[in-house]
């Protein structure tokens, strides 16, 4: 007979607090994921970084573009730099005249 008042008195307490059980559960639910999922903050904190390195190896990328642009435009008709046309045509022929020195600069 006790055990089926002990029963009935868990259905009870059960039935009457079921909202409170689900909520918790819910809770529990969200914050596993909210620490340990594909959006938890420590995967937001990880991308955050990701970000940050890649746009700094864009802004390298960007600034050698410039660089390689600006010589192109050097070479290009109508705007053709002598120095530096001289200074290509030496380097891709190996031409070198005798009063010429190489200057090595440790870095």
């Amino acid at each position: 007979m006790n055990d089926m008042k002990e029963l009935l008195d868990r259905r009870y307490i059960l039935k009457k607090n079921w909202v409170t059980i689900l909520g918790a559960l819910l809770c529990l639910y969200f914050s596993y994921h909210l620490i340990q999922g594909d959006r938890s903050y420590s995967r937001l904190v990880g991308l955050q970084q990701a970000i940050t390195r890649d746009s700094s190896a864009y802004d390298g990328l960007v600034a050698e573009r410039e660089k390689l642009e600006h010589r192109v435009e050097m070479l290009r008709p109508g705007s053709i730099n002598p120095d530096y046309l001289e200074e290509r045509a030496r380097y891709m022929l190996g031409y070198r005249s005798d009063t010429e020195r190489d200057l090595l600069i440790p870095r």
